[in-house]
């Protein structure tokens, strides 16, 4: 079973195999050559993996954040965090981390974050000194933020894997995700500073006011969408398909930049989006159903408990082998075979699941822009037009800072509990 679990997946991830097929070969070659189980029981687990009404909050939010790329909203927010961050040395890098972190509050989507800081602030950035590698790093880093700040489609998932509650995982990811967020201004603005990088213009009030009133509905969809959930009003897939109403009202009745047809292509990417993580979902849960049946995490259980690992040090392998697996995995992947073998551990040794569950998820963050198979640097690539080693080289410095805020998530558990310890 090593060899069809383990091994096997590691060669086919080696020769560029998409994520689900992995997942599906791995289990078909245990079912037919190692276990004796039925055939049909592949199709069963994959369909029952997907039989959560939870899973249905994914492709709300995916569908939220494409509504947002499409009709604009994502430019006023940028617009907004420039005008905000005023003379600063590096003030525009300080404000693509802002920006980036206002569109996480939306989309919960590191993808659609990268995306339209490219289009919109990448020549920007390269034009006020930062150059392109830096540039390009910076844009692909600042949307590790947007996996951790909710709504976070990452926390929805570990919440399902987990069965841990997604409004407590929300609250708990806001003060790491700002953490995060200062972690990255504060060196952008060392960076500035040292190398004389040119400030943008000093804050006005006027300039801050009219770019406040026109995100102003924007910037009200987080505290709509969040409110409404720790507030009990709906739960987190009914907030999704609020967020989806609100950004289509707003855009098409408020700042009037959508039409049906834009909807309808909207439509059509969200649905194109949902299906690449839903069909890893259905086929990471036939894993999670094997290794669970055959006792796998019970084993690793007592193994853990022989080696007398005490919790912290716990904690660092388990960061440690999350930092490696996410230059590999995507998040979906990762949390979905690594919570139900983690989470139970994790408690065993009197971890919370719900801090644990942020460390993960800040992990697998990072994850979306280390080489080699980072998403985000794929997408940066494809706005900026730099070449992946240019990119790599990029994100080393903004890798160094996360890895850094990491070390003080995982070690100061009051960052991820505080706010949600009266939910």
């Amino acid at each position: 079973m090593i060899v069809s679990l383990a091994i096997l997946p590691l060669l086919l991830l080696a020769v560029g195999t998409p994520v689900f097929l992995v997942f599906l070969t791995a289990v078909a070659a245990t079912m037919m050559f190692v276990l004796p189980l039925p055939p049909v029981a592949l199709q069963q687990v994959m369909f029952g993996g997907l039989d959560n009404y939870a899973l249905l909050a994914i492709p709300f939010f995916v569908f939220a954040g494409e509504l947002m790329n499409t009709s604009g909203i994502a430019i006023r927010l940028i617009n907004w965090a420039m005008a905000m961050v005023g003379r600063v040395p590096g003030s525009l890098g300080v404000a693509t981390v802002g920006a980036s972190t206002a569109i996480g509050a939306i989309s919960g989507s590191s993808v659609a974050a990268v995306a339209a800081l490219g289009k919109t602030l990448y020549p920007k950035l390269v034009a006020s000194g930062y150059g392109r590698e830096r540039a390009g790093g910076l844009i692909a880093a600042s949307g590790a933020i947007d996996i951790v700040i909710p709504p976070s489609i990452a926390m929805i998932l570990y919440g399902l894997a987990a069965e841990q509650s997604i409004p407590k995982l929300f609250m708990a990811g806001v003060l790491p995700a700002l953490l995060m967020a200062a972690m990255m201004g504060g060196y952008i603005i060392f960076v500035g500073w040292r190398e004389s990088i040119p400030s943008e213009a000093s804050f006005e009030p006027r300039v801050a006011w009219q770019a406040t009133r026109d995100a102003f509905w924007a910037l009200l969809m987080p505290v709509f969408v969040l409110g409404g959930i720790y507030l009990g009003l709906f739960s987190p897939t009914e907030a999704g398909g609020f967020a989806c109403v609100y950004a289509i009202v707003v855009a098409m009745f408020i700042y009037r930049t959508m039409t049906l047809r834009d909807i309808i292509h909207a439509a059509g990417n969200a649905a194109m989006l949902s299906g690449q993580i839903l069909i890893i979902v259905a086929a990471a849960s036939v894993i999670t159903w094997i290794l669970t049946t055959q006792g796998v995490p019970q084993a690793i259980i007592e193994w853990i408990n022989a080696l007398q690992l005490d919790a912290l040090t716990f904690l660092l392998v388990v960061n440690v082998v999350l930092l490696v697996m996410g230059c590999f995995l995507d998040p979906t992947s990762a949390i979905l075979v690594f919570a139900p073998l983690l989470v139970p551990i994790a408690i065993s040794l009197g971890i919370d699941p719900i801090h644990f569950g942020i460390i993960m998820t800040v992990n697998l963050a990072i994850g979306m822009f280390t080489p080699p198979f980072g998403l985000n640097i794929f997408v940066a690539q494809s706005v900026t037009g730099l070449p992946a080693h240019s990119l790599y080289r990029g994100v080393m410095p903004f890798t160094i800072v996360l890895v850094l805020a990491l070390l003080i998530i995982t070690y100061m558990p009051a960052l991820s509990l505080t706010l949600g310890s009266g939910l």
